[in-house]
């Protein structure tokens, strides 16, 4: 009997299918780490995306679920695997599809050199797995209610808490002009005051920005900044780590940003399409070192506050 033949077809790289999400949500404009921010999303606590546990998610994947949130309209910031949901007794509904994020992890090879001798290397992969929102799930616990106006973890402190957290970078941070920066030269952040801003929101946002930029110097994570000044593609990279943090620490922090693009960033979409459609790797490794900023700020606090992984 001829043994039948199945044709695989080749399977798409993660980093692509992550960048394609990105990618085609700036295409039309839409920075989907802002977008998430509507009024519509506010019914509970601002937070990033949560796990089944109240675990927030980081990196890549806060920007893969707030897009995925956006554009299926779920208004719930929790989700969960398929098993899971069946372990805390739900059952996700039949034709429901899921949401794709993955885990970031090392593989140690062991290898053979030109000696004859045997060299050990670490390789970096990521695994997609996919979750549901619990929006479609049914049969959870009361506390995964969509309606429920916070997730199972404990609410968080407005704006003061903001004040003490910014505070606590120790940061030097002056007031006065039109403009907000970061000056490397003089290592402080210059901010409009806070009067000038469209609402307090922003005012934390566009601060928390400078301060993503501001972790980012030589003499603390060392980011190369030299050429932020002279290379679009350089700036335009720094920007969009930069971005990425704000909106990570924002969230943390329980404030919503703007909901309109600042004047200066509009600019960078073009570049930020360029610079992901040339590096498909790009956005994962953005989002990952906008985690390490948001963790370094965290980590300068008094009591040495840090965000889940």
């Amino acid at each position: 009997m001829r043994k039948a033949t199945t044709k695989t077809e080749p399977r798409t790289d993660v980093h692509t299918r992550i960048t394609d999400v990105i990618v085609e949500q700036l295409d039309k404009g839409v920075r989907p780490w802002v977008q998430p921010w509507s009024a519509k999303h506010l019914g509970g606590r601002v937070s990033r995306p949560l796990r089944f546990n109240g675990e927030p998610y980081s990196g890549i994947n806060v920007l893969l679920l707030w897009s995925e949130g956006l554009a299926r309209g779920f208004s719930s910031q929790i989700w969960m695997t398929f098993r899971q949901a069946v372990e805390l007794g739900g059952h996700v509904r039949k034709g429901e599809s899921g949401s794709m994020v993955v885990y970031a992890n090392r593989i140690r090879k062991t290898e053979t050199d030109g000696r004859g001798e045997e060299v050990e290397h670490e390789i970096p992969f990521l695994k997609a797995y996919t979750v549901f929102n619990v929006a479609q799930i049914d049969g959870l616990p009361e506390i995964y209610s969509t309606s429920a106006t916070g997730a199972p973890v404990q609410p968080m402190d407005g704006i003061p808490a903001a004040d003490a957290f910014f505070s606590g970078t120790g940061a030097t941070v002056r007031h006065g002009g039109n403009k907000a920066f970061y000056a490397p030269g003089l290592d402080m952040i210059q901010m409009p005051p806070i009067e000038t801003f469209r609402d307090v929101g922003s005012y934390y946002a566009t601060l928390a920005h400078e301060h993503i930029h501001w972790a980012g110097a030589s003499h603390r994570l060392n980011r190369d900044l030299s050429r932020y000044a002279k290379d679009r593609s350089e700036r335009a990279r720094e920007e969009l780590i930069a971005e990425l943090g704000a909106v990570f620490l924002a969230a943390d922090l329980g404030i919503a940003p703007e909901l309109e693009p600042r004047p200066d960033h509009a600019s960078y979409i073009a570049s930020w399409l360029t610079v992901l459609k040339n590096d498909r790797r790009f956005i994962v490794q953005a989002a990952a070192q906008a985690q390490r900023s948001v963790a370094y700020l965290h980590a300068l606090q008094p009591d040495g506050e840090k965000v889940a992984a």
